[in-house]
């Protein structure tokens, strides 16, 4: 197969329609778009959601609480997962960026203590759970809150 001997299936691309040319097309005229009216009117229709005067559905339907504007978000990474790195290295931010360990920056990263660590390191992060804390102490390693 070559790149000039290519095709699209049978049926799987159509032709658009010829809309206003003439009554031979059977799109002729008004262009199905039936006599007068809303919707026969150059940008005539109704917005998303209209119900005829209806009250519409999203606002039938009761709201339910709210979104804080002061929300902080964390990356959240687990103390067994710093195994990876080297014994005495010391671990930041964008250390853990460029060990692909944080996809996008949100507005800080946290270590939480689930599983164990074994090497000895000097991690520096936003915020420590105390069981983080503790295993990373423990395992000889230091904790320095930016």
């Amino acid at each position: 197969m070559k790149l000039n001997e290519l095709s699209y299936t049978e049926g799987a691309r159509r032709e658009r329609k010829r809309l206003g040319r003439g009554q031979a097309t059977g799109q002729g005229k008004t262009a199905g778009k039936g006599h007068k009216g809303q919707n026969a009117r150059s940008g005539g229709g109704v917005s998303i959601g209209f119900e005829g005067g209806q009250t519409p559905l999203f606002r039938r339907i009761p709201k339910r609480g709210f979104t804080n504007i002061n929300r902080v978000d964390y990356n959240v990474i687990n103390v067994e997962i710093l195994n990876r790195f080297e014994e005495g290295t010391h671990i930041t931010v964008e250390t853990l960026k460029a060990a692909g360990l944080i996809k996008q920056m949100l507005d800080g990263v946290k270590i939480l203590g689930n599983g164990e660590i074994t090497k000895s390191l000097t991690v520096s992060a936003h915020k420590f759970s105390k069981t983080a804390v503790a295993a990373i102490e423990k395992a000889g390693g230091k904790v320095e809150v930016i």
